[in-house]
């Protein structure tokens, strides 16, 4: 779902001193977190074994099968790819079964757009086939253009441009003194996910939304379009789901999982389901309906790349959307597979990828897929060869992510009960191109992922990713100030996860630890969700000889391999500390700036700037006052952080302590006590009543956003209201969210005490 090249991901890298991937280094290593000298030893041996399996001849003969047909949810080969996997897992020596879940995926019944009036146009709404490119001609397996999840519909009215369609946007429009109530709007993909475009859409008023891939962000101002380049060409369409934001999962059983026999509500009822019809379409289908919009020219920023000139509407432009669905029940098929801990089987490991597509789907999911199978198959492999993993592994290959995260939501929520007790970190992968590494997630596990990341070789570059990423980031530094903590901080800082894949039921919902890794930033990411991402397509325009896919084997296979061995989980508070530090630093920023805005606005209203610098040929009226913000009480969060803060303290000092002479000697018993309550300390951050408003999200430091959809918002109980400017609102949650610091410090404490009494 989420695309690398599409949505901006900040991208990771460090000077290696240890050996490439495979090799023996001459230099000593040193000890790894969580292990004994002569554990770690003895894991570095099995990693290495491990780093020199993957095959990109592997990868590339899966992806070719698995991207052989159209394997969207309910789709034939969807079921087949399933049933196809389950058997490799199986003779790779895993224990794998499918799990099935009914879930409500519709899909079109009619599809109409047309200009109406001044002049007639009909939108082709298709896909032009490739010469070359065979699978992008099997136009009968193929799902039409469309998004999933759009209300019925069949309106006709007047055309508004609505730039990227997001609040700031109709902020635009309110200056200009135009309304789209009772209108068609249209807006352009990007600057945040797209269902957030026709849920701002329908709170204005507007009747029907359409979307549409301008070339300036998607197209040839980018790059050359496929197939001369990698680019979307002119009829290429992006698909996708529009659900709101309140849960992901099957629309009718939020909560729990679609299973025979759940309680589902009435579709009429579904909270996440839009209230108006939805339909995208081609830059070729969106050219003639842009031109025919008169009124008002669109502000500069507004402006696309096609060869017309912008204009806002109303005018004379007036199309007949039509979007009906058959609103019916599809089976989605999981692959779980397992490997049995030998020490902590109660203990699980969990990796997960999607298998299913919009289309045929090469870059978005399987080329993370196909990672995935290949990781599979080398653990089997060391498996046969005598290693046992301490710890259980679960390997998932989830279906009906697309749509909406649908298997790994109904697998979750069916399972939360055995997750809560037994799941310690979940890793996410998505899709995967060529270029530089990415890791988001739970920043107790920052430091590890620095580690793994100093480990793994760069198969251009030859240097560790984590160097490649680290040089990225001082290229791409906006200060000094920046510039000097990238070269300095010890780890590289990782991104806290919104929404987007399928790590969020885990992290969102139940508190386990999440990870999600990729690579890309250098391939020609332009094919998103259309007929046009397929194997003909991967193979000549992103990872073209599967290097970077045979990387992403060795990383996520390395950290699973040493999250499941290691004696002590190897959780760092003191990163994660210092990370809500500065989110607890950007809410009293945020308030200050809002401040400051008010007393701005509010004193250029007074002078009557907005007024003389109204052009009296294209008028703007003046935004409303706002009110000032009143200073809010941060204190018991503030507080609440110094105590997390002294408790990371207290927990590394206590490891170091442990680390007698730089080993760790615990007794098994002592070492199980201690995971137990490491478990425990992410867990720590939901609360059971969830976010206000959307009990599904139950995380207090990581969210995904009302507005964003992937993008996250952190300490989002007290962020969001500060952006909405509800301050009461916002203070009420400052003592809750400053209770959740308290509980994750007591959880960290809890682990440092069993640490101090075994250092005894």
């Amino acid at each position: 779902m989420r695309k690398l090249g599409i949505i901006l991901v900040v991208l990771l890298c460090l000077v290696s001193l240890g050996a490439a991937p495979g090799q023996t280094s001459s230099a000593p290593q040193a000890r790894l977190a969580g292990y004994s000298i002569a554990a770690s030893a003895k894991q570095r041996e099995w990693e290495e074994k491990f780093r020199a399996l993957p095959e990109p001849a592997n990868l590339r003969a899966y992806m070719q099968r698995l991207t052989a047909q159209p394997h969207h949810v309910g789709s034939p080969y969807d079921k087949d790819n399933a049933e196809w996997m389950l058997a490799r897992f199986k003779e790779w020596g895993w224990d794998a079964h499918i799990e099935t879940f009914d879930v409500l995926f519709p899909t079109p019944k009619e599809r109409l757009l047309e200009l109406v009036a001044p002049t007639k146009f009909v939108a082709k709404l298709q896909e032009a086939p490739v010469a070359g490119d065979t699978t992008s001609g099997q136009q009968a397996l193929q799902l039409p253009t469309y998004n999933a999840y759009s209300g019925d519909g069949d309106v006709t009215a007047p055309l508004i441009y609505v730039n990227f369609g997001l609040r700031e946007d109709y902020e635009t429009l309110d200056r200009m003194g135009i309304s789209v109530k009772g209108a068609i709007v249209i807006a352009r993909y990007g600057h945040a996910w797209r269902g957030i475009k026709p849920k701002v859409a329908y709170e204005h008023g507007a009747i029907g939304c359409i979307l549409y891939s301008d070339p300036q962000q998607d197209g040839y101002n980018v790059g050359d379009v496929f197939p001369k380049g990698g680019l979307r060409p002119s009829q290429g369409v992006q698909r996708g789901a529009v659900t709101d934001t309140q849960y992901p999962g099957d629309p009718l059983t939020p909560g729990i999982g679609s299973v025979p026999g759940a309680k589902r509500i009435a579709l009429k009822g579904a909270p996440t389901i839009v209230k108006i019809p939805v339909l995208p379409i081609s830059y070729a289908d969106a050219q003639p309906l842009l031109a025919a919009i008169t009124g008002r020219v669109a502000p500069k920023e507004w402006r696309g790349a096609l060869p017309i000139t912008y204009h806002i509407g109303p005018g004379a432009a007036k199309v007949h959307l039509k979007a009906l669905f058959n609103w019916d029940t599809k089976p989605l098929y999981d692959v779980i597979a397992k490997l049995p801990g030998s020490e902590y089987p109660d203990e699980w490991i969990l990796r997960g990828n999607h298998h299913d597509a919009w289309v045929n789907g090469a870059d978005d999911p399987i080329s993370g897929q196909v990672a995935l199978l290949e990781e599979a198959r080398a653990l089997g492999e060391l498996y046969k060869q005598g290693w046992r993993p301490k710890r259980t592994i679960l390997y998932a290959a989830w279906d009906g992510e697309e749509p909406g995260l649908l298997g790994s939501t109904e697998w979750v929520e069916t399972h939360a009960e055995e997750l809560r007790q037994h799941a310690v970190v979940y890793i996410n992968s998505d899709s995967n191109g060529r270029g530089f590494i990415y890791i988001g997630g739970s920043h107790s596990l920052e430091n590890f992922a620095n580690a793994i990341e100093k480990d793994i070789q760069d198969p251009e570059k030859k240097i560790s990713v984590w160097k490649r990423d680290q040089m990225w980031r001082i290229d791409d530094a906006k200060s000094a100030d920046d510039r000097k903590e990238i070269r300095n901080r010890e780890d590289l800082r990782i991104e806290a996860l919104g929404d987007g894949s399928d790590y969020s039921p885990f992290l969102d919902h139940l508190g386990v630890s999440s990870l999600a890794i990729e690579y890309g930033g250098e391939d020609d990411a332009g094919v998103y969700h259309s007929i046009y991402d397929d194997f003909y397509w991967f193979t000549h325009y992103s990872d073209t000889d599967f290097a970077y896919g045979r990387a992403l084997s060795q990383t996520i296979g390395t950290a699973v391999m040493r999250l499941a061995d290691s004696e002590v989980l190897p959780y760092e508070f003191t990163n994660f500390a210092d990370t809500v530090k500065k989110y607890v630093d950007e809410l009293q920023k945020l308030l200050k700036d809002k401040q400051e805005e008010a007393e701005e606005r509010n004193k250029r209203l007074e002078e009557g700037v907005y007024t003389a610098m109204s052009d009296p040929k294209n008028p703007t009226l003046p935004p409303p006052t706002l009110e000032r913000p009143p200073f809010l009480n941060f204190a018991p969060l503030q507080n609440g952080l110094e105590t997390l803060t002294a408790s990371a303290e207290r927990y590394r000092k206590a490891m170091q302590k442990a680390e007698k002479n730089g080993d760790l000697v615990l007794s098994p018993d002592v070492a199980r006590e201690l995971n137990a309550k490491l478990i425990l300390t992410e867990r720590a951050l939901i609360v059971p009543e969830g976010l206000p408003g959307r009990a599904w999200y139950k995380h207090q430091i990581y969210t995904p956003g009302v507005y964003t959809g992937y993008g996250v918002k952190t300490l989002a109980a007290i962020r969001e209201p500060l952006e909405e400017r509800k301050y009461k609102q916002a203070e009420a949650a400052i003592p809750r969210v400053a209770q959740t610091l308290r509980d994750s410090a007591a959880a960290i404490d809890a682990a440092s005490a069993i640490l101090e009494k075994a250092a005894q």
